[in-house]
């Protein structure tokens, strides 16, 4: 695309796929964990997983009072008045959704440990949550399809659908060869029946650490995702080490590409409760860690043209928990004060840093949750929304209008503070400054775009609440290569002008 036509407006999908994600997960809905739901578990079950649940459920009752019971929790997993509160009370503009491959029916339980009679119990789920993902982008809400569950196991945990207590996946040519084709399977539904408010397909849930074969598995399931559709954004697990995912993805999202291929996010997870580093920890410790947290994507982000590649990376699950042992080192009384303040600062730093977050979880037996309950933790204010989203739909509008008239006076003060610095430290050195005010207009028009999408009903939902770029340097890759300015000696001033120009709109709109 040339630069004098321009590139279009960001569109609606663009709008769902790239804003900042705020939001949490819907666990314990299709891939339940005993720890979450004992409800949907027989006394007795042998097992917390959801295979357990199955086999105890088709043991006690049958298959066909099993089916009913487990598609009236998939059918009641979010009320009208829990989108409400999603909504207006948390201000969410996404949900995690976890899924497992036996949620795709029968066919694909077929010689895993879901064949059988409990395989018969997900004949409706798939059809279930699409209703759910279709009822979601009608509110406004993108979700993110989290395959949770892959045959075997990507990791040893209940939480991958059996209680084998190891990862079966990575090892079985079998497995890896039916988990691309759950993967081709899900990326012909989200495209064939165009669902535009899918934000992405996760392909793998906390993979194992040094998972073998694992990159290997990414590049033939990125092979197929690209044949389908190129322009989803696939997320993939980091299996517990950022630093090795970051360059893998680095290679991935190369602006030199020589087709194209999905936009690739990477998902990794923050808990500090779980090792004995942390346990030795006190509150006060942990949180004093945290703006230290993807410290790893400083020297990877902030430059397409020197990087050639874009990273992002999304925080697909947190918490608010800490272990007994941190809390002992603390009066009782401190208690609340802290966990808000341990909330606060996570959140500051993923809506900083990240391309979005989804705090762990939305639904359990014991709701609102405690330290693990979404609910709980944004009524004490531990997570608060994003200030952008919390904005009336009339402010929305009379501040971008503001903007609107400002923005000459805006983008003259930037551009000769920018020609100023290069003309006075290299004199005599000819600049292509004028790319500078072009990318300076497209990266001001976007965040205005991205904020202002509720309002004009470029995307459903609720008319309160701008939204920000939140995967940017994919964006700003994206971008570049639209205008055709990847490769040019001058291509590193559009790309300031553009950065600039997104920075001046946030600034002016105070967020």
């Amino acid at each position: 695309m040339s630069s004098s036509a321009g590139p279009v407006p960001p569109t609606e999908k663009d709008v769902f796929r790239y804003r900042y994600q705020h939001g949490t997960n819907l666990g314990a809905i299709f891939v339940l964990e005993k720890w979450l739901k004992s409800s949907m578990y027989e006394k007795g079950a042998e097992g917390s997983s959801e295979l357990a649940a199955v086999k105890s459920s088709l043991k006690a009752s049958g298959l066909e009072a099993t089916r009913a019971k487990w598609e009236k929790h998939w059918r009641t997993a979010l009320t009208d008045e829990d989108f409400q509160w999603l909504k207006n009370v948390a201000h969410c503009n996404s949900i995690r959704l976890p899924i497992g491959y036996f949620t795709l029916g029968p066919a694909f339980c077929k010689g895993t440990s879901f064949d059988g009679e409990p395989a018969n119990v997900y004949a409706n789920a798939w059809s279930i949550a699409k209703e759910l993902i279709e009822r979601c982008y009608h509110e406004g809400i993108g979700v993110l399809i989290d395959v949770h569950c892959l045959p075997g196991g990507a990791n040893g945990d209940g939480h991958s659908g059996t209680d084998t207590g190891k990862a079966e996946l990575w090892k079985s040519s079998k497995n890896l060869s039916r988990a691309k084709e759950v993967i081709g399977f899900l990326m012909q539904e989200i495209t064939r029946h165009g669902m535009p408010g899918v934000i992405g397909l996760q392909v793998c849930n906390e993979a194992q650490w040094n998972a073998p074969g694992m990159y290997q598995w990414y590049d033939d399931v990125l092979a197929i995702t690209s044949s389908v559709d190129p322009t989803l954004p696939i997320y993939i697990s980091d299996a517990w080490n950022l630093t090795a995912c970051l360059d893998y993805v680095a290679k991935k999202n190369r602006l030199d590409a020589k087709s194209p291929v999905n936009p690739v996010i990477i998902d990794t997870h923050k808990y500090y409760t779980f090792t004995e580093s942390d346990r030795s920890k006190s509150p006060q410790e942990i949180i004093a860690r945290i703006p230290k947290e993807l410290g790893e994507l400083r020297s990877r982000q902030g430059s397409i043209s020197d990087h050639k590649t874009a990273v992002a990376v999304y925080i697909g699950e947190y918490s608010c928990v800490l272990d007994g042992r941190t809390w002992n080192r603390v009066d009782s009384s401190q208690r609340p004060e802290l966990t808000k303040a341990f909330g606060n600062e996570q959140t500051k730093v993923w809506t900083s840093k990240a391309s979005g977050s989804a705090f762990w979880t939305f639904k359990m037996d014991w709701m609102d949750g405690g330290d693990w309950g979404f609910k709980q933790q944004v009524k004490t204010g531990a997570i608060p929304p994003p200030r952008w989203t919390t904005i009336p739909q009339a402010e929305v509008l009379a501040k971008v209008k503001d903007a609107e008239t400002q923005r000459s006076n805006i983008r003259d003060n930037s551009l000769s503070e920018h020609t100023r610095f290069w003309d006075s430290s290299a004199p005599g050195v000819h600049f292509e400054h004028w790319r500078y005010a072009y990318g300076w207009d497209l990266g001001f028009s976007d965040a205005m775009n991205f904020f202002c999408a509720r309002a004009h009903k470029v995307i459903p939902g609720g008319d309160d609440g701008g939204d920000k770029i939140g995967a940017k340097e994919l964006w700003v890759k994206k971008r570049m290569l639209e205008t055709n300015q990847f490769g040019l000696n001058f291509g590193w001033i559009w790309e300031a002008g553009f950065r600039r120009g997104t920075r001046d709109f946030y600034t002016f709109m105070g967020v």
